[in-house]
């Protein structure tokens, strides 16, 4: 008995079907992750920065606020492009969540050699009003304190760059 070769259509057919069904999944798990994140205008953000200094949003410019925690992967992969966006021409604000005490924080970014402004949301009081439940999730807010852009998961340096310049606009 000989096993039927698929011809090229019905491999390209079977390629097109499975790629169909990824982007199904992937476009699924970004829904159910933003079901809560808030639009519209930016819900208040005020606290004391891990270095002492109080913090309250009222851009004049687009701002990056990064929601993170110690404990996430993917969170680390992305602090280098946190870092590099924050020492660069933007404003960044950046919520630890549930991540321990301020001490716990700080010793992580210390750790990390990472410098960039940080609210520590240790339970997760900020992250509910924004309505995170994954990270790393980065909303771009512009000058009139609308939340312009939401990506949850990782996202490239370029990709918040470019977010950051056309909320600008």
């Amino acid at each position: 008995m000989t096993v039927p070769v698929p011809t090229r259509a019905a491999r390209w057919r079977r390629r097109a079907i499975e790629a169909l069904i990824l982007i199904i999944v992937i476009v699924g798990i970004r829904v159910w992750q933003q079901r809560d994140v808030v639009s519209g205008a930016a819900p208040s953000l005020a606290g004391t920065l891990l270095d002492g200094t109080a913090y309250k949003l009222s851009p004049q410019r687009p701002v990056l606020v990064h929601f993170w925690a110690t404990w996430c992967p993917v969170c680390s992969a992305e602090q280098g492009s946190i870092q590099s966006i924050a020492q660069g021409d933007y404003e960044v604000v950046t919520v630890a969540m549930q991540s321990g005490s301020p001490a716990d924080v700080a010793r992580h970014m210390a750790e990390q050699r990472l410098d960039f402004p940080v609210l520590n949301d240790a339970d997760g009081r900020i992250s509910a009003a924004w309505g995170v439940h994954a990270v790393p999730a980065s909303f771009i807010v512009d000058r009139d304190g609308q939340i312009r852009f939401v990506e949850i998961g990782y996202t490239t340096e370029i990709g918040l760059r470019l977010r950051l310049w056309l909320a600008g606009w």
